[in-house]
């Protein structure tokens, strides 16, 4: 008999004292896209990571998009940006009418590959159409080689970004994702490790840049007794009422972070044993918050594709998903530009044709992981 119970890929998981944060906001009547819990949500993640400021808004994907604006991003310009991502970390690039650059990742850290990185910059500079930034993704957690891109990226002059919409909690050798490059950009929509329903925050060094991005984000409005506009502006401010639910999810991020890397742990422990299934890599020196619990399945030895197994765990009521179709592969930007990884290797092709993602929620109890692994032993037909 079937449990009907669905067992969700990343559920909202809530800390109970996100309650008292809202009722302060209703009973001051702060019930707007600015107010005290905005304030200090931005203070108190600015501290947990490690920089001077962050900006509240409205998800990341108007993070990045200030974050280009901020770097003077125009149309035709480029913008180098990981392949393997969801389309968000790509389409602010197109909201300014620029080009995108895809680079593919490597084995490793399946991140932005820095030696793709390495002669995209290469050609660039022969063909003089340096980019005006580079976006790179972490991916489900995982840090990308930031001390390779870095370099690469310092050699030419073009500032990073660094989209941690994924990898809030995680560490690059004791350092704080999203806090390497020029800008940093969280997510706290509803799948994320902590959420604020719908949420973003931009981090930097830079609290001018902070500041005029606080500005583009509240319709670009000028100091003016009226209503006065001289630059094209957004609304992308966070409510303080969902910054409020945001202090009290920020409260308890390392207690999720060790949730989920306690479900990876068991998967890998119940599964890493059978043949042709290969965990996503954790670099050394590296601290992922295993946002998602991640794997590639090699039908040769398994017997089985990762279409039919997600197929097989969806009639269990299972969530399970491909990992990201990387963006040099969508409609949307079929006429950009690729750099693979190496000549005989387009790694995050092979991820796309290969890998998977399991539930991984942090309020996943023994009974739903149990669940999921004997389906998967079950339709991989291994004892249990």
């Amino acid at each position: 008999m079937k449990n009907n119970k669905r067992i969700y890929l990343s559920s909202p998981h809530m800390s109970g004292n996100e309650q008292k944060y809202i009722q302060d906001a209703f009973e001051t009547n702060w019930i707007a896209p600015l107010g005290p819990n905005v304030d200090a949500f931005e203070e108190e993640l600015a501290s947990y990571v490690g920089m001077k400021g962050a900006a509240a808004v409205s998800s990341g994907t108007a993070a990045i998009h200030l974050a280009l604006r901020l770097l003077d991003v125009k149309k035709d310009d480029t913008v180098f940006c990981s392949s393997l991502t969801f389309i968000a970390s790509a389409n602010p690039i197109a909201y300014l009418g620029a080009k995108p650059v895809f680079i593919d990742s490597e084995p490793e850290t399946w991140n932005m590959s820095p030696q793709a990185l390495e002669r995209a910059l290469t050609d660039a500079v022969h063909s003089g159409n340096i980019p005006k930034a580079v976006i790179v993704v972490n991916l489900y957690g995982q840090s990308a080689k930031m001390d390779e891109i870095l370099t690469l990226c310092n050699r030419y002059g073009v500032p990073v970004i660094e989209d941690a919409a994924e990898s809030l909690g995680s560490f690059y050798k004791g350092k704080a994702s999203g806090t390497f490059g020029r800008f940093g950009i969280y997510s706290f929509n509803g799948n994320k490790i902590i959420t604020t329903s719908g949420g973003g925050m931009l981090v930097s060094d830079d609290v001018e840049a902070l500041a005029k991005a606080r500005f583009l984000a509240t319709q670009a409005q000028d100091p003016a007794p009226h209503y006065q506009h001289s630059n094209v502006g957004y609304n992308y401010r966070m409510s303080n009422i969902l910054a409020g639910v945001g202090r009290a999810q920020l409260e308890v991020l390392e207690n999720r972070v060790e949730a989920r890397r306690a479900v990876f742990d068991r998967y890998y422990h119940e599964l890493v044993s059978i043949s042709g299934i290969t965990f996503m890599p954790e670099l050394e020196n590296t601290y992922s918050n295993r946002w998602l619990t991640a794997c590639t399945i090699d039908k040769e030895r398994t017997g089985i594709s990762v279409q039919e197994l997600i197929e097989i765990l969806s009639e269990e009521n299972i969530e399970a998903r491909p990992v990201w179709k990387p963006l040099h592969m969508q409609p949307l930007f079929a006429d950009a530009d690729f750099y693979a990884h190496s000549e005989s290797e387009n790694v995050s092709e092979q991820l796309f044709q290969t890998g998977i993602c399991l539930p991984s929620g942090s309020n996943m109890n023994e009974e739903d992981l149990s669940r999921v692994i004997n389906s998967i032993r079950n339709s991989l037909k291994v004892e249990v």
